[in-house]
């Protein structure tokens, strides 16, 4: 008999452990929250896909027009507005988005 009490302390202890909570409760919550996570990055990944197929667009017109596949003054523009949405780090994502969205044409 002590046998599923032993298994059943070992499960219930288990997610705390897994989320490095201390308490069943906290692990609840963050197992909820990381689930919310996952559903935002997959999101977040979607529109970054969209954003690049846009970008792609942008770019064949630009160079089927005669200009040339980058604007930098329009990527300063992007960096700029991320810089002061979300400071330094958004810099470094605008820079990442940017990377991602050239020359996929």
């Amino acid at each position: 008999m002590s046998t599923p009490t032993i298994t059943a302390t070992a499960t219930a202890a288990r997610p705390a452990a897994e989320t490095g909570a201390r308490t069943d409760e906290a692990a609840g919550v963050i197992t909820g929250a990381r689930q919310r996570i996952d559903d935002l990055d997959g999101r977040i990944i979607g529109l970054i896909q969209e954003r690049m197929a846009v970008s792609a667009v942008i770019q064949h017109e630009r160079i089927t027009s005669g200009g040339r596949r980058v604007n930098l003054s329009r990527e300063m523009e992007i960096i700029g507005h991320y810089s002061d949405q979300l400071g330094k780090p958004g810099t470094a994502l605008a820079m990442t988005l940017l990377e991602l969205c050239r020359g996929r044409i």
